[in-house]
């Protein structure tokens, strides 16, 4: 997801900055500034509440703006991301945004501030006062509002610059001009960001081919749990040791080890252009883990694909493998393919609806050949990466 929030002082034109960003990026759009001017034209509780603050200059209560925000952040499932206009407007503000899109399981791409002289955003909201009639536009008020943004709003900027996410933005100009700086900008932004694949499919589905293929492709690392695990079991090493067992059984290993292995890994490519996820997760608490797992680096899934195999085309793929030197020990017993493919429907299944609800959940056709499958993968990347360039 893309997910934006617009920063800068009153009348520095974040309103109109807004609307066209909304069109090229398809992003649903939040702005507390008007939530709370429609909450008090319809009298409610919240808007009455905060009716005289805002004719004050004064800023809204935190407590108020969660109860409006929560009611608005729904998702549209065909958008991109969310732009958010006026929040954060505190650190405190910045803290609750966090826990929010925690909670839909992603994170703030970029904060972008326009950056206006005090004396051009005087003549600005003078000048919006007589075209547009708002009653927090005039000069006391106007005053007001710059010395709480001075005073509560720019350490903000600190919050997303120790995180790398604030870009203060030439808010004079054109707005054409403004805008594309605003573009190039956000597309920087995404360039930089990891582009993280997670592939499932039933076990004999050709998630290893696949998995190595799309990471030489797209220049990832691949991060296979199984790969990993075999090596542990090799070395004959503490977390080897303990693995042993479940891996011999075709069963999930804990998750704490997955957890270490993974994270290490992580942490030996921090200069890489993403990862591609094989075997992990493989339930739905292993990907709220990875959720977890890529936020310590500022990321997040970017796609996952799902490759869909009938299970008798599964059971033939695991027998014929048995019976070569790539054979596992968990393809010599049909019992334990069976036992596999029970647990791939009872624990993976259910992460597929997970994905599903992100609207980054992309399914393609296992039957074929490795190149026509890895075409079709390749198809639903590509969809991916419009989808996020909106």
């Amino acid at each position: 997801m893309l997910n934006i929030a617009l920063f800068g002082p009153p009348g520095a034109g974040k309103g109109t900055q807004s609307k066209l960003l909304l069109d090229k990026f398809n992003l649903t759009y939040i702005s507390t500034g008007d939530i709370l001017r429609e909450e008090i034209a319809n009298k409610t509780p919240l808007g009455k509440e905060a009716k005289g603050i805002i004719e004050k200059g004064g800023l809204v209560p935190d407590d108020l703006i969660v109860q409006i925000i929560e009611k608005r952040v729904t998702m549209n499932l065909n958008s991109s991301g969310i732009l958010f206009d006026g929040f954060p407007r505190t650190v405190v503000q910045a803290y609750i945004l966090e826990g929010l899109l925690s909670k839909m399981n992603t994170s703030l791409t970029c904060m972008l501030s326009l950056e206006v002289p005090q004396d051009q955003l005087i003549s600005r909201m003078l000048e919006r006062a007589k075209v547009g009639g708002r009653t927090d536009d005039n000069m006391e008020v106007i005053k007001v509002r710059l010395q709480e943004y001075e005073s509560k709003t720019k350490p903000v900027i600190e919050f997303y610059q120790e995180k790398n996410k604030y870009f203060p933005i030439n808010g004079v100009g054109s707005v054409e001009s403004i805008f594309n700086t605003l573009v190039e900008t956000i597309e920087g932004t995404m360039k930089q960001d990891f582009f993280n694949i997670v592939l499932l499919g039933k076990p004999g589905s050709g998630k290893g081919t696949q998995g190595e293929l799309l990471a030489r492709n797209h220049n990832l690392i691949y991060i296979s749990t199984g790969k990993l695990l075999r090596k542990e079991i090799a070395k004959e090493t503490e977390i080897g040791r303990v693995a042993k067992p479940f891996m011999d059984r075709g069963e999930n290993v804990p998750d704490e080890i997955a957890i270490r292995l993974i994270e290490k890994k992580i942490q030996q490519h921090p200069s890489a252009d993403g990862f591609v996820f094989k075997g992990f997760p493989r339930t739905v608490v292993q990907a709220y883990i990875l959720d977890g797992l890529l936020r310590r680096v500022n990321s997040r899934v970017t796609c996952m694909l799902n490759i869909k195999l009938p299970t008798l085309d599964a059971i033939k793929r695991l027998n014929d493998r048995g019976k070569t030197e790539r054979k596992r020990l968990y393809d010599i017993s049909t019992d334990l393919i069976l036992n596999r493919l029970d647990e791939y429907e009872k624990k993976t299944k259910p992460v597929i609806e997970y994905y599903k609800k992100q609207s980054i959940f992309f399914e393609v056709d296992g039957r074929g050949e490795e190149e026509e499958v890895n075409e079709r993968l390749e198809e639903a990347i590509v969809k991916t990466v419009q989808q996020l360039r909106g």
